[in-house]
């Protein structure tokens, strides 16, 4: 391992999982500071990215893969301060991003060189730590195995989530015809127009299925983004289009226990799901070469811009998790780390 250009403890502050539970169940801890193999490298994180699936793991509900830490946070910002021998694409000193299988939430982690990328210019630490995983993760699911192209439209439930407006701001980039959402209040209906939707549908006042018959001539959808699940699976099977697809990357409301199968068959729909976390090294590198080409240029541009609604101290992660489970953040829920 190359030494680190700046001398820092054996020691870190970590927020570990007490044992499964509610966002109390998150405490500051001290744990070693991790050692990078030889295709990692470790990084002083100054910020990281809150997620469902952090939630998720705090609830007992969503394990790290086998090697992982324990210590959850899946995509970080900050400084490489060590190398491992096999690096060879990154520099002491440089500031980056990566996507991480868990251990974000700390003052230090390692990351796979092939998972790790080199921060893009004009983007804040904070900013930076609200992108890998949430634009990878759309850019799976609504662009690779959603097959979205310009001129379809599309609906994005969550639209305030951190999925949410991102998938909205890359539909719009991208050339959507139309692009509904839907949202919980109408803070969260005017950040969304703004964000590029062209409805925000209201959840709590108007039926989704309702509205976006209405805005396309009672045609439908051509795709749609569902991080809810629930009876929201039914229901997309009637606001879709014939032969839409639907891709299933959440299930913040459950199992969905009753099914009407018919309008799949008759409608020739495609249902699909995945989960990022679980990929491979590889897999995930190849996702970011096409952000890389195809995405970051509009980040640079400032066409995209990572959506930020709030920050917490590191030591705060019960009430950043309080507050994403709250439903009333529009954007990200970011964890800075003071050094």
């Amino acid at each position: 391992m190359s030494s680190s250009r700046n001398k820092q403890g054996s020691q870190m502050t970590a927020i570990e999982i007490t044992q499964p539970g509610g966002p109390d169940k998150l405490k500051p801890t001290e744990r070693p500071v991790p050692t990078p193999n030889p295709r990692e490298v470790l990084i002083r994180v100054h910020a990281a990215g809150v997620n469902g699936p952090d939630l998720l793991q705090r609830k007992g509900l969503y394990d790290p893969p086998p090697g992982a830490s324990d210590i959850p946070g899946l995509e970080i910002a900050g400084e490489v301060i060590a190398l491992g021998k096999e690096v060879t694409r990154f520099r002491l000193g440089d500031p980056v991003i990566a996507l991480v299988p868990g251990g974000g939430y700390a003052e230090y982690a390692v990351a796979d060189e092939r998972t790790t990328i080199h921060l893009p210019h004009g983007l804040s630490m904070s900013e930076g730590a609200a992108l890998p995983e949430t634009f990878m993760t759309v850019w799976v699911n609504l662009f690779q195995r959603g097959q979205f192209k310009a001129g379809e439209s599309v609906l994005i439930h969550g639209g305030a989530s951190g999925i949410g407006t991102t998938a909205t701001m890359l539909a719009k980039v991208f050339g959507a015809s139309k692009i509904f959402t839907t949202v919980a209040n109408a803070q969260q209906q005017a950040a969304s127009l703004a964000l590029g939707a062209d409805v925000a549908i209201n959840y709590n006042e108007q039926d989704f299925v309702e509205q976006v018959m209405l805005g396309t001539n009672n045609l439908g959808v051509d795709v749609i983004v569902d991080i809810i699940a629930g009876d929201y699976v039914s229901r997309n099977f009637q606001a879709a289009a014939m032969n839409a697809r639907i891709v299933q990357i959440g299930v913040i409301k459950g199992p969905a226990t009753q099914v009407d199968l018919f309008p799949m068959l008759v409608k020739r729909l495609t249902h699909i799901g995945s989960t990022l976390r679980s990929r491979s090294h590889d897999d995930k590198a190849s996702i970011i070469t096409e952000l890389e080409s195809k995405v970051w240029p509009h980040v640079r541009s400032r066409a995209i811009k990572p959506l930020i609604f709030k920050t917490f101290p590191l030591n705060d992660a019960a009430q950043a998790h309080a507050l994403m489970e709250s439903g009333q953040h529009i954007g990200k829920v970011v964890l800075t780390v003071p050094h």
